[in-house]
């Protein structure tokens, strides 16, 4: 029998034993505590969500991806305690990466959450973590509405919350290790009169050191949301402002961590060393101890992003049994990654240059849907468009020859080259309809398809690739079903189908990051990447237990890659290609407790066999061995728990997490350990004996407890074919203890 069997027999075993143990105990814990995961009860998908309880847990400026990371399944790295740092946040899915997820808030699609997104925004950009209301992720497939054209794999889904009825204002303090600082305050109006519109706004402000070398983290955050009812429904608006502007931390290689340690970074502020070691590498000079390449360290770098969101929607009943919501959106964002490379010197004899990749987009978009109840059946039609017009492009500015003249921490202006710029238009297209037949409260059956086109076109400004591919599919389905099992559990299956359009942008895994020539050999036989997704599971929802069992299969077809079009030796250039297929299976097991009303258990377990199906072979013929080989960045175990506490005074969360095994070649000859995190939250609310301290709040935050060194994000930059000498700078050292406290007080 196999591993995958044999757990998902053990485990349908396992759930069913305790559904009878729990059933039993309903009555002694009727009143637990709020429920630590929701398991999508009533869903025909693997489903969980987390409230804004949990979330307030967590380290405020804590990034939302990592207050998901518990949940089954999901493999979440970062190089900093708050998971904030860009560059190196990585979240993948039953061996989907995050270019391959769908992000959205409030419906709002936040594209595919790559570093240097071409269609959106990093979740930590678009919403202040305090004033999300509920997160929720589908590990297989989301809905046919998601507004995605990257969910491949997972989906999720995160929501704001709303005004409160009441005013009030809401004031946080957060200090601790690194120098960190961060206030936050929200302000809430309450009801403006009877049946008058609420609203509230927020602003937030975060100054943290770097773990280790030397340089900051800032972030400035403004979100503000209005609501107006019109009897059941409801007209909303929101607005986000984020500034965030982050130093970065060195790219590492197994061999560099062995010779330097793991918390080695680079130069900055040593301009003088940097300028030593770049004339030594231009001269062709051996370089001073402990250097060993130019690559080892770089004086700065840094990504500096700049977005303004918002919308307008209309949610509610038109009918008796019409239900519409529709929204319309707006995106506007600057950004800037850069670094000080001693590749291309200044024109004034300075040995290194201040090195950028620019961003700016504009995007605008509506989202509509109609819902017709009629007996027992839900019909759900509607539709998803966007504009979107991204300017990239690649510049060098001059150096200073003994200071540096220019920080990283601030915008560039006059540019002595630009190598290129390309404005990109994309136009995407989605439509849906599906129907949900309920028989009761446990049955459910789900059909449905929608149809999605993506145009991506390429316009020089500097440089020569230009024209049109688009990605098609005009029936891509989903069906599902739930229905009753034995000792009251709910069984559900479903099956998609689902595409990836492709990249508008100049780098990465696009289309356009290649010569004319090379475009011109792709545009019209390149076929987007598929995947097919199958599951199946069974849920408990008792008083005192709720858990989840899931099994899955996928299939992942046209997977593409960037690769050499012919021999080296002629310059043929590289041109993303298909190279072949993915098969994943896997079985996911999560579970709440509630032991007491204030005591709770929460797991999680994770199996992912993802593998590749094909040897990879490029433009000239040449095969690399990858079938067989497992798949980058996808742990094959994942084991998560946590034992909570809370009495509504005292407070507290013991969380421990397991992460096995990763390689980040794709012949699987170079990987890092699997490590285990510890984590501590420990708090304590003044109650309504407290005299002036009524309502305060103090909770302290310990990360990494353990003080465990280990390799956290891979792939940092991206992921290669072999690394037998361990030089492939692609890691990022995790951080060490970390310790936090927090004061809060509601007025």
């Amino acid at each position: 029998m196999s591993k995958a069997r044999l757990l998902a027999g053990t485990a349908v075993v396992l759930v069913a034993a305790a559904s009878q143990a729990f059933a039993q105990s309903n009555q002694q814990t009727a009143a637990a505590a709020e429920e630590i995961v929701v398991y999508g009860q009533g869903q025909t998908r693997q489903v969980q969500s987390v409230g804004a309880q949990e979330i307030e847990k967590v380290a405020p400026g804590t990034s939302p991806l990592q207050i998901i990371q518990k949940l089954p399944g999901v493999n979440y790295q970062a190089a900093d305690p708050f998971g904030a740092y860009e560059w190196a946040v990585r979240i993948s899915i039953r061996g989907f990466n995050q270019n391959q997820l769908g992000f959205t808030l409030d419906g709002v699609p936040l594209g595919d959450m790559s570093y240097g997104n071409h269609n959106g925004l990093h979740i930590s950009r678009a919403v202040s973590a305090e004033n999300i209301g509920n997160i929720e992720i589908a590990q297989g497939s989301g809905a046919l509405d998601t507004a995605s054209t990257s969910n491949l794999g997972g989906t999720l889904k995160f929501a704001t919350r709303d005004p409160s009825q009441d005013f009030g204002v809401f004031t946080q303090f957060t200090g601790g290790t690194e120098n960190t600082l961060r206030p936050f305050v929200r302000i809430e109006t309450g009801e403006l009169g009877t049946d008058g519109p609420r609203a509230m706004l927020s602003y937030g402000y975060s100054n943290v050191d770097k773990w280790k070398g030397d340089g900051k983290h800032k972030y400035h955050h403004l979100n503000g949301k209005i609501v107006q009812p019109f009897g059941e429904a409801e007209l909303s608006a929101y607005f986000n402002y984020s500034d965030r502007r982050e130093q970065d931390y060195q790219d590492l290689s197994l061999e560099m961590i062995n010779r330097l340690g793991y918390d080695w970074d680079n130069l900055f502020p040593d301009y003088a060393t940097a300028l030593n070691l770049a004339r030594r590498f231009q001269a062709g000079q051996s370089l001073p101890a402990p250097f060993a390449t130019i690559d080892d360290a770089y004086f700065d770098a840094s990504g500096l992003r700049k977005d303004k969101l918002g919308y307008i929607s209309f949610d509610g009943p038109v009918s008796d049994n019409v239900e519409i919501s529709a929204k319309v959106y707006g995106h506007d964002n600057k950004g800037q990654g850069s670094w000080i490379t001693p590749y291309v010197p200044s024109p004034n004899g300075s040995p290194v240059s201040f090195r950028t990749t620019e961003y700016e987009i504009n995007r605008i978009g509506a989202l509509a849907s109609a819902t017709y109840a009629w007996e027992s059946h839900d019909f759900n039609v509607g539709f998803w468009f966007e504009d979107n017009d991204f300017d990239q492009a690649r510049r060098f500015y001059q150096m200073g020859t003994v200071s540096p003249e220019r920080s990283v921490r601030n915008f560039q202006s006059n540019p002595f080259r630009t190598q290129f710029e390309f404005e990109f238009e994309t136009k995407t297209r989605q439509f849906h309809i599906q129907d949900t037949y309920t028989y009761d409260d446990f049955t459910a059956f789900n059909f449905g398809f929608k149809s999605l086109r993506v145009t991506n076109t390429a316009t020089p400004v500097v440089g020569t690739i230009a024209g049109t591919i688009k990605a098609k599919d005009h029936f891509l389905p989903q069906v599902g079903l739930t229905f009753r099992a034995p000792w009251d559990l709910q069984a559900f299956a479903s099956y998609t189908e689902n595409m990836r359009a492709f990249i508008s942008a100049a780098t990465g895994a696009a289309p356009f990051s290649t010569t004319q020539a090379g475009f011109d050999a792709i545009r019209n036989t390149l076929q987007p990447e598929r995947s097919r997704t199958l599951e199946a599971g069974v849920r408990a929802n008792y008083d005192a237990f709720n858990g989840v069992l899931a099994v899955y299969t996928v299939d992942f077809k046209n997977r593409l890659l960037v690769v050499s079009q012919g021999p080296g030796i002629i310059g043929a250039p590289n041109a993303l290609s298909n190279v072949g297929s993915v098969s994943s299976k896997g079985v996911e097991l999560g579970g709440t407790w509630n032991v007491t009303d204030t005591f709770s258990l929460f797991g999680s377990y994770a199996y992912n066999d993802a593998q590749y199906d094909d040897d990879t072979v490029d433009g000239a013929g040449r095969s690399t061995p990858t079938e067989g080989k497992r798949v980058v960045d996808a742990p094959k175990h994942l084991l998560k728990g946590e034992l909570g506490y809370d009495d509504d005074t005292l407070f507290g969360k013991l969380g421990v997490s397991h992460t096995g095994k990763r390689f980040y070649t794709y012949l699987n000859d170079a990987s890092v350990d699997s490590y285990t995190l510890v984590d501590v939250t420990l708090g304590y609310r003044f109650g309504a004996n407290a005299g002036f301290a009524e309502g305060l709040e103090i909770q302290a935050n310990f990360t990494n407890v353990l003080d465990e060194e280990y390799v956290s994000t891979i792939g940092s930059n991206g992921f290669g074919n072999t690394d037998p000498a361990g030089t492939f700078q692609t890691l990022q050292a995790g951080a060490p203890f970390q310790a936090f406290l927090t004061v809060r007080a509601q007025f």
